[in-house]
């Protein structure tokens, strides 16, 4: 089974609700899930930081990077890669589908 057919693919928001600059979280089963729109693109990545919880969508983006609100640490938007301390793990990105004015975005089957 390829990739995509390993998705469930969940309508999350509509596209005029995540704004350039401001991430949004939501929710999709237990899984938190951050919004961001970067460079006209919108992006999801796992919404609780790695290094200790606190929601990324609290979090403040610098270009290409969110950071966390709690203790500063940083991740890649696009790669979900932690790119300054006191995180060491990275954060788990999700595909994402723009379909009319809807924004779904794919997370693993159970």
């Amino acid at each position: 089974m390829d990739e995509q057919t390993a998705l469930e693919w969940h309508n999350v928001a509509r596209l005029d609700e995540i704004l350039d600059d401001e991430p949004k979280g939501v929710r999709i089963g237990d899984r938190l899930i951050a919004l961001y729109k970067v460079g006209g693109k919108v992006y999801a990545t796992d919404d609780v930081c790695t290094h200790e919880f606190a929601q990324l969508s609290d979090g403040f983006i610098e270009g290409d990077e969110i950071e966390c609100p709690l203790h500063q640490a940083h991740f890649n938007i696009l790669t979900g890669k932690a790119t300054a301390a006191p995180a060491t793990e990275d954060i788990a990105t999700f595909p994402v589908r723009v379909e009319g004015d809807e924004v779904l975005v794919g997370v693993p089957k159970p």
